[in-house]
């Protein structure tokens, strides 16, 4: 079987897809970047969840803080939790109390005022991340969506919104880690400017 052309218009669609984040999303990259590293700059922390590939997503970038993102750069650790991570807590909560409501959970009991929710979903229907959206705000945590498609209802609770440009989940997905590699870069050029991530 030739299967070139299904390669090719995947490659294509990516492209495609980049090229509108490039055009469209520059600025929205920009703010949620310099954002994240205020948070962490001023004490807090960043959140993340999301479900399926989006919570694999959700635990690669809070590694990326937790760790480092760029091999030549050796830092100290910066504060991320994914809250898709423990399954003792996930399994717990979606038996007795609905899977809807995993992640409002974890924000009520982690999250605090001025740190940030990344919550991550390819359509905006997720009603787990919507609802942990709804209690950050309660909060004070500032909520950011990543999300495809037309942002589905999840625009209504997100303060800063990276949109992926493309009905396709695989590109979706894949503009999401890019993007969230871009962020984290932000984050550290935000916070080696301030002084506050030592080079080691």
């Amino acid at each position: 079987m030739d299967f070139s052309q299904t390669v090719t218009q995947a490659l294509r669609d990516g492209i495609t897809a980049r090229q509108l984040t490039l055009e469209n999303q520059l600025q929205n990259l920009t703010n949620i970047g310099q954002l994240c590293g205020e948070a962490i700059a001023n004490g807090n922390k960043i959140l993340l969840c999301g479900n399926g590939g989006s919570a694999a997503d959700a635990q690669h970038l809070a590694a990326e803080l937790l760790i480092r993102l760029r091999p030549n750069l050796t830092r100290q650790t910066l504060p991320a939790i994914a809250l898709a991570m423990d399954t003792s807590t996930l399994t717990a909560c979606g038996n007795d109390l609905g899977f809807d409501v995993i992640f409002e959970r974890m924000v009520e009991a982690l999250g605090k005022p001025g740190d940030v929710l990344i919550g991550i979903t390819t359509s905006g229907k997720s009603p787990n991340v919507n609802k942990a959206f709804i209690k950050a705000k309660e909060l004070g945590i500032t909520t950011v969506g990543f999300l495809g498609k037309n942002g589905g209802p999840a625009q209504e609770f997100c303060e800063y919104i990276f949109n992926a440009q493309t009905e396709v989940t695989a590109r979706i997905q894949e503009l999401h880690i890019t993007a969230g590699h871009i962020v984290m870069e932000l984050v550290e050029e935000y916070l080696i400017g301030k002084g506050i991530i030592k080079k080691q």
